[in-house]
Protein backbone atom coordinates (compact mmCIF):
# COMPACT_ATOMS: atom_id res chain seq x y z
CA UNK A 1 0.00 0.00 0.00
CA UNK A 2 2.74 2.40 0.74
CA UNK A 3 4.47 1.60 -2.24
CA UNK A 4 1.50 2.46 -4.18
CA UNK A 5 1.03 5.74 -2.36
CA UNK A 6 4.81 6.56 -3.34
CA UNK A 7 4.50 5.44 -6.59
CA UNK A 8 1.13 7.58 -6.87
CA UNK A 9 2.66 10.49 -5.56
CA UNK A 10 5.13 10.10 -8.28
CA UNK A 11 2.89 9.92 -10.85
CA UNK A 12 1.65 12.96 -9.93
CA UNK A 13 4.07 14.50 -9.75
CA UNK A 14 5.35 13.93 -13.02
CA UNK A 15 1.77 14.92 -14.25
CA UNK A 16 2.76 18.80 -13.18
CA UNK A 17 5.28 18.77 -15.47
CA UNK A 18 3.20 17.96 -18.14
CA UNK A 19 0.11 20.12 -17.18
CA UNK A 20 2.60 23.19 -16.47
CA UNK A 21 4.90 22.50 -19.21
CA UNK A 22 8.05 22.11 -16.40
CA UNK A 23 11.14 20.61 -17.56
CA UNK A 24 11.68 17.38 -16.22
CA UNK A 25 14.64 15.92 -14.24
CA UNK A 26 16.87 17.74 -11.01
CA UNK A 27 18.66 20.82 -13.29
CA UNK A 28 18.30 24.14 -11.76
CA UNK A 29 16.14 25.21 -15.00
CA UNK A 30 13.65 22.46 -13.94
CA UNK A 31 13.75 23.75 -10.05
CA UNK A 32 13.18 26.90 -10.86
CA UNK A 33 10.58 26.28 -13.21
CA UNK A 34 9.09 24.19 -10.93
CA UNK A 35 9.40 26.90 -8.28
CA UNK A 36 7.56 29.53 -10.24
CA UNK A 37 4.99 27.52 -11.96
CA UNK A 38 3.71 24.63 -9.54
CA UNK A 39 4.61 25.64 -6.02
CA UNK A 40 3.83 29.64 -6.76
CA UNK A 41 6.97 30.85 -5.58
CA UNK A 42 8.65 33.58 -7.28
CA UNK A 43 11.17 34.69 -4.73
CA UNK A 44 12.79 31.14 -4.58
CA UNK A 45 11.91 30.83 -8.01
CA UNK A 46 14.54 33.72 -8.78
CA UNK A 47 16.96 32.13 -6.70
CA UNK A 48 17.11 29.18 -8.93
CA UNK A 49 17.28 30.59 -12.39
CA UNK A 50 20.15 32.38 -10.91
CA UNK A 51 21.69 29.35 -10.31
CA UNK A 52 20.70 28.01 -13.42
CA UNK A 53 22.10 31.15 -15.01
CA UNK A 54 25.58 30.54 -13.40
CA UNK A 55 25.49 26.95 -14.11
CA UNK A 56 24.58 27.22 -18.11
CA UNK A 57 21.73 25.75 -17.62
CA UNK A 58 19.55 26.76 -20.46
CA UNK A 59 20.80 30.62 -19.94
CA UNK A 60 18.36 31.85 -22.41
CA UNK A 61 15.08 30.59 -21.22
CA UNK A 62 16.37 31.01 -17.37
CA UNK A 63 17.16 34.50 -17.88
CA UNK A 64 14.10 35.34 -19.76
CA UNK A 65 12.26 33.56 -17.31
CA UNK A 66 13.56 35.51 -14.68
CA UNK A 67 13.06 38.71 -15.76
CA UNK A 68 9.38 37.92 -16.13
CA UNK A 69 8.98 36.86 -12.70
CA UNK A 70 10.78 39.84 -11.60
CA UNK A 71 8.84 42.03 -13.59
CA UNK A 72 5.76 40.62 -11.18
CA UNK A 73 7.24 40.72 -8.12
CA UNK A 74 7.62 44.77 -8.91
CA UNK A 75 11.23 44.86 -9.29
CA UNK A 76 11.40 45.28 -13.36
CA UNK A 77 14.44 48.09 -13.51
CA UNK A 78 15.97 44.66 -11.55
CA UNK A 79 15.16 42.97 -14.24
CA UNK A 80 16.72 45.44 -17.23
CA UNK A 81 20.10 44.99 -14.99
CA UNK A 82 19.94 41.31 -15.10
CA UNK A 83 19.04 41.16 -18.87
CA UNK A 84 22.39 43.67 -19.32
CA UNK A 85 24.89 41.68 -17.20
CA UNK A 86 24.05 38.38 -18.48
CA UNK A 87 23.10 38.97 -22.01
CA UNK A 88 26.43 38.27 -23.33
CA UNK A 89 25.79 33.93 -22.45
CA UNK A 90 22.84 34.22 -24.16
CA UNK A 91 22.68 33.06 -28.04
CA UNK A 92 22.61 35.69 -30.47
CA UNK A 93 19.03 35.38 -31.27
CA UNK A 94 18.07 35.93 -27.48
CA UNK A 95 20.44 38.63 -27.39
CA UNK A 96 18.87 40.63 -29.71
CA UNK A 97 15.40 39.99 -28.18
CA UNK A 98 16.68 40.89 -24.57
CA UNK A 99 17.86 44.45 -26.44
CA UNK A 100 14.24 44.80 -27.56
CA UNK A 101 12.77 43.93 -24.05
CA UNK A 102 15.16 46.48 -22.20
CA UNK A 103 14.07 49.18 -25.13
CA UNK A 104 10.64 48.43 -24.36
CA UNK A 105 11.04 48.40 -21.03
CA UNK A 106 12.42 52.07 -20.92
CA UNK A 107 9.79 52.80 -23.02
CA UNK A 108 6.84 52.09 -20.75
CA UNK A 109 9.06 53.88 -17.89
CA UNK A 110 9.15 57.12 -19.68
CA UNK A 111 5.78 55.96 -20.47
CA UNK A 112 4.28 55.85 -17.31
CA UNK A 113 6.37 59.23 -16.38
CA UNK A 114 4.24 60.94 -18.33
CA UNK A 115 1.02 59.38 -16.81
CA UNK A 116 1.99 59.80 -13.61
CA UNK A 117 2.96 63.45 -14.00
CA UNK A 118 6.36 63.41 -13.24
CA UNK A 119 7.48 64.27 -17.24
CA UNK A 120 8.29 67.94 -17.93
CA UNK A 121 8.00 68.31 -14.08
CA UNK A 122 4.39 68.43 -14.62
CA UNK A 123 4.39 71.41 -17.36
CA UNK A 124 2.93 71.12 -20.95
CA UNK A 125 6.28 71.79 -22.32
CA UNK A 126 9.91 71.90 -22.07
CA UNK A 127 12.80 73.27 -24.25
CA UNK A 128 14.52 70.80 -26.52
CA UNK A 129 17.42 71.54 -28.68
CA UNK A 130 18.69 69.88 -32.24
CA UNK A 131 21.40 71.28 -34.63
CA UNK A 132 22.43 73.90 -32.15
CA UNK A 133 18.78 75.33 -32.28
CA UNK A 134 16.55 75.47 -29.41
CA UNK A 135 12.32 74.58 -29.56
CA UNK A 136 9.82 74.14 -27.33
CA UNK A 137 8.16 70.18 -27.31
CA UNK A 138 4.83 69.58 -26.01
CA UNK A 139 3.70 66.49 -23.60
CA UNK A 140 1.74 65.49 -26.73
CA UNK A 141 4.50 65.44 -29.15
CA UNK A 142 6.58 63.99 -26.34
CA UNK A 143 4.19 60.64 -26.12
CA UNK A 144 3.04 60.54 -29.42
CA UNK A 145 7.13 59.97 -30.19
CA UNK A 146 7.66 57.19 -27.21
CA UNK A 147 4.07 55.72 -28.33
CA UNK A 148 5.88 55.71 -31.94
CA UNK A 149 9.03 53.84 -30.71
CA UNK A 150 7.30 51.64 -28.57
CA UNK A 151 5.01 50.72 -31.71
CA UNK A 152 8.25 49.87 -34.11
CA UNK A 153 9.89 47.69 -30.93
CA UNK A 154 6.44 45.84 -31.18
CA UNK A 155 6.59 45.14 -34.37
CA UNK A 156 10.47 44.08 -34.28
CA UNK A 157 9.15 41.47 -31.74
CA UNK A 158 6.10 40.64 -34.33
CA UNK A 159 3.81 42.02 -31.39
CA UNK A 160 1.34 43.23 -34.50
CA UNK A 161 -1.51 43.23 -31.92
CA UNK A 162 0.22 45.51 -29.25
CA UNK A 163 1.95 47.97 -32.39
CA UNK A 164 -1.38 48.78 -33.53
CA UNK A 165 -2.76 49.58 -30.56
CA UNK A 166 0.26 51.45 -29.79
CA UNK A 167 0.04 53.36 -32.95
CA UNK A 168 -3.32 54.22 -33.18
CA UNK A 169 -2.63 56.08 -29.79
CA UNK A 170 -0.17 57.56 -31.19
CA UNK A 171 -1.86 58.97 -34.20
CA UNK A 172 -4.79 60.33 -32.05
CA UNK A 173 -2.31 62.40 -29.63
CA UNK A 174 -0.40 63.78 -32.21
CA UNK A 175 -0.65 62.37 -35.98
CA UNK A 176 2.02 62.31 -38.39
CA UNK A 177 2.80 60.60 -41.96
CA UNK A 178 5.64 58.22 -40.36
CA UNK A 179 3.82 56.89 -37.78
CA UNK A 180 0.54 56.28 -40.37
CA UNK A 181 2.85 54.16 -42.81
CA UNK A 182 4.22 52.25 -39.79
CA UNK A 183 0.53 51.48 -38.48
CA UNK A 184 -0.38 50.26 -42.42
CA UNK A 185 2.86 48.26 -42.20
CA UNK A 186 1.42 47.03 -39.17
CA UNK A 187 -2.32 46.73 -40.94
CA UNK A 188 -0.43 44.45 -43.80
CA UNK A 189 1.32 41.96 -41.55
CA UNK A 190 -1.84 41.29 -39.72
CA UNK A 191 -3.55 40.77 -43.36
CA UNK A 192 -6.05 43.71 -43.12
CA UNK A 193 -5.33 45.22 -46.74
CA UNK A 194 -8.30 47.34 -46.68
CA UNK A 195 -7.83 49.27 -43.48
CA UNK A 196 -4.22 49.24 -44.57
CA UNK A 197 -4.97 50.84 -47.84
CA UNK A 198 -7.43 53.58 -45.91
CA UNK A 199 -4.75 54.77 -44.10
CA UNK A 200 -1.80 54.86 -46.85
CA UNK A 201 -4.39 56.57 -48.60
CA UNK A 202 -4.55 59.67 -45.93
CA UNK A 203 -0.45 60.09 -46.67
CA UNK A 204 -0.38 59.73 -50.07
CA UNK A 205 -3.56 62.44 -49.93
CA UNK A 206 -1.22 64.93 -47.84
CA UNK A 207 -3.64 64.67 -45.08
CA UNK A 208 -0.79 64.52 -42.18
CA UNK A 209 1.81 66.68 -41.26
CA UNK A 210 5.25 65.61 -43.00
CA UNK A 211 3.51 64.37 -45.90
CA UNK A 212 5.43 66.50 -47.94
CA UNK A 213 8.39 64.47 -47.41
CA UNK A 214 9.32 63.05 -50.22
CA UNK A 215 10.55 59.55 -49.13
CA UNK A 216 7.32 59.07 -46.80
CA UNK A 217 5.23 59.35 -49.85
CA UNK A 218 7.34 57.10 -51.57
CA UNK A 219 7.36 54.68 -48.62
CA UNK A 220 3.55 54.69 -48.90
CA UNK A 221 3.58 54.37 -52.38
CA UNK A 222 5.87 51.02 -52.03
CA UNK A 223 3.44 49.70 -49.11
CA UNK A 224 0.34 50.43 -51.85
CA UNK A 225 2.26 48.17 -54.07
CA UNK A 226 2.61 45.23 -52.08
CA UNK A 227 -0.81 45.33 -50.69
CA UNK A 228 -1.79 44.89 -54.75
CA UNK A 229 0.36 41.94 -54.96
CA UNK A 230 -1.67 40.35 -51.81
CA UNK A 231 -4.36 37.73 -52.55
CA UNK A 232 -7.51 38.58 -51.20
CA UNK A 233 -8.18 37.48 -47.85
CA UNK A 234 -10.96 37.34 -45.29
CA UNK A 235 -9.98 40.49 -42.39
CA UNK A 236 -9.13 38.56 -39.22
CA UNK A 237 -10.80 39.06 -36.22
CA UNK A 238 -8.34 40.34 -33.93
CA UNK A 239 -8.56 41.10 -29.77
CA UNK A 240 -6.78 43.76 -28.46
CA UNK A 241 -7.10 43.41 -24.40
CA UNK A 242 -3.38 43.03 -24.07
CA UNK A 243 -2.93 46.27 -24.61
CA UNK A 244 -6.16 48.02 -23.72
CA UNK A 245 -5.52 49.19 -20.06
CA UNK A 246 -2.61 51.69 -20.86
CA UNK A 247 -4.45 52.76 -23.51
CA UNK A 248 -7.63 53.56 -21.50
CA UNK A 249 -5.55 55.44 -18.68
CA UNK A 250 -3.97 57.85 -21.62
CA UNK A 251 -7.27 58.70 -22.45
CA UNK A 252 -7.95 59.53 -19.19
CA UNK A 253 -4.96 62.12 -19.16
CA UNK A 254 -5.24 63.27 -22.81
CA UNK A 255 -9.21 64.44 -21.35
CA UNK A 256 -6.96 66.11 -18.58
CA UNK A 257 -4.94 68.06 -21.57
CA UNK A 258 -7.07 70.60 -22.74
CA UNK A 259 -6.27 72.72 -20.64
CA UNK A 260 -3.74 71.68 -18.53
CA UNK A 261 -4.65 73.23 -14.45
CA UNK A 262 -2.19 72.08 -12.42
CA UNK A 263 1.48 70.74 -12.20
CA UNK A 264 0.18 67.41 -11.02
CA UNK A 265 -3.22 66.59 -12.37
CA UNK A 266 -5.68 64.65 -10.18
CA UNK A 267 -6.01 62.08 -12.45
CA UNK A 268 -2.42 61.03 -12.05
CA UNK A 269 -3.32 59.87 -8.73
CA UNK A 270 -5.47 57.61 -9.47
CA UNK A 271 -3.50 55.55 -12.04
CA UNK A 272 -0.46 54.74 -10.22
CA UNK A 273 -0.47 51.04 -10.55
CA UNK A 274 -0.86 51.05 -14.53
CA UNK A 275 2.31 49.40 -15.09
CA UNK A 276 1.96 45.87 -13.79
CA UNK A 277 -0.84 45.44 -16.34
CA UNK A 278 1.08 46.00 -19.23
CA UNK A 279 2.14 42.63 -21.15
CA UNK A 280 5.30 42.32 -23.71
Amino acid sequence: MEAEKRRGGGEKEDMSHVIHKVPAGDSPYGRAKHLQLVEKDPEMAIVWFWKAINAGDRVDSALKDMAVVMKQQDRAEEAVEAIKSFRHLCSKQAQKCGRMEEQIELLKQKLGMIILGEAFNGKTTKTARSHGKKFQISIQQETSRILGNLGWAYMQQNNYDAAEVVYRKAQMIEPDANKACNLGLCLIKKGRFDEARAVLEEVLHRRYPSSDDGKIISRAEQLVREIELQPAVSPLEVGLSIKEEIMERLDLVMNEWAPFRSKRLPIFEEISTWRDHIAC
